[in-house]
């Protein structure tokens, strides 16, 4: 075991205050255990707790990240869920096992890792084992680390709270992480699947994911198209990532009973929408927090039995740090990896 390793740090917020380290591994206490990490996944709540914050209480020096993938390599004392050499992936939410989130209606729950729990962005890790699930056999440890937050916030929209089956309609907003895993959760569970983005290329690679409908939000009113492609039914589940104003179309778009899954704020933190269709048509809107460990669990199960394999639009070292940020901003097909392994 090596003594030293290499950690990015920060020691205020700021993209220029983030600098790699070279620190001593860290030791497992008791409960605890010693990874080693493989791989990390971006996610773009990652760039935003650099730049800005995002009012968390960030305790420095401050290490980003929240999604890894890798390898118990030592055990702190009394430690029985997880074995040494075995390939795990991190919660999101530690502490959060099941059940609706931890907090109140004052403080609602946002302690995640990468914020108010040290992040990952680091060759080795020493976390409580409540905090890690086994990763999936059938994925690479690159795969894997997509799961904790992208993977599971579609999930847990549109399994654990929308109960999705067969045959439903499923409208998905963009070609990003969480997208791109609702596109795929959504078909292995035999729905129809409709996306929307404003990049004709992005499309081409959707449909290669089995995409029944694509619309080019560029191209006109991409509500009417929905509505034209369903038969004036409208869609079953939506995957709502814009915010903003845009909650209203998807109303608009949304079937009689059906679910609107409010997770990504790209065109802000105040949604609109229009209260009649809302109460006429009797739908149901979720606010999506990624979700818990059981549901991660469930999820690995998912893609074990059902070949469900993360797109990865690129890799980056570890000293790349900057560079894959600067992809993150530019937009993504599916996720953007940190791999510490040899590539």
């Amino acid at each position: 075991m090596p003594q030293m390793m290499k950690r990015w740090e920060m020691n205020e917020i700021g993209r220029n205050a983030l600098k790699l380290h070279e620190v001593q591994v860290p030791e497992p206490g008791p409960g605890e255990v010693l990874v080693k990490v493989a791989a990390v996944a971006l996610n773009y709540r990652d760039k935003l707790v650099i730049e800005a914050g995002m009012g968390l209480p960030l305790e420095f020096p401050f290490t980003p990240g929240s999604d890894l993938a890798g390898t118990v390599v030592a055990l702190g004392k009394n430690v029985s869920r997880v074995r040494e050499g075995e390939r795990v992936i991190a919660t999101f939410a530690p502490g959060w096992i099941e059940g609706a989130p931890l907090g109140d209606a004052r403080t609602p729950p946002y302690r995640t890792l990468g914020g108010a729990y040290p992040g990952v962005l680091a060759e080795y890790v020493a976390f409580p084992e409540d905090w890690l699930v086994k990763a999936p056999a059938t994925l690479s440890d690159a795969e894997a680390s997509t799961l904790p937050c992208a993977g599971l916030t579609a999930w847990t929209g549109l399994i654990e709270k929308g109960g999705l089956h067969a045959g439903e309609t499923v409208l998905v907003e963009g070609t990003g992480g969480v997208a791109l895993f609702a596109l795929q959760i959504a078909k292995a569970h035999g729905a129809r699947v409709i996306v929307v983005s404003g990049s004709a290329e992005k499309l081409k690679k959707a449909a290669a994911l089995g995409v029944d409908h694509g619309i080019d939000r560029s191209a006109g009113d991409w509500v009417e198209a929905v509505l034209r492609i369903t038969g004036d039914h409208g869609v079953d589940h939506i995957v709502e990532l814009i915010g903003g104003l845009h909650l209203g179309k998807a109303v608009q778009a949304a079937a009689i009973g059906g679910k609107i899954y409010q997770i990504g704020v790209l065109e802000g933190f105040d949604v609109a929408a229009p209260v009649g269709p809302l109460m006429l048509k009797n739908i149901t809107i979720h606010g999506i927090s990624v979700g818990h460990r059981k549901g991660l669990e469930n999820l690995v199960a998912a893609v074990d039995s059902t070949g469900i394999k993360p797109v990865i639009d690129a890799y980056y070292p570890l000293g790349d740090l900057p560079k894959a940020l600067d992809h993150l901003e530019r937009g993504a097909f599916g996720k953007i990896v940190v791999d510490l392994e040899s590539r």
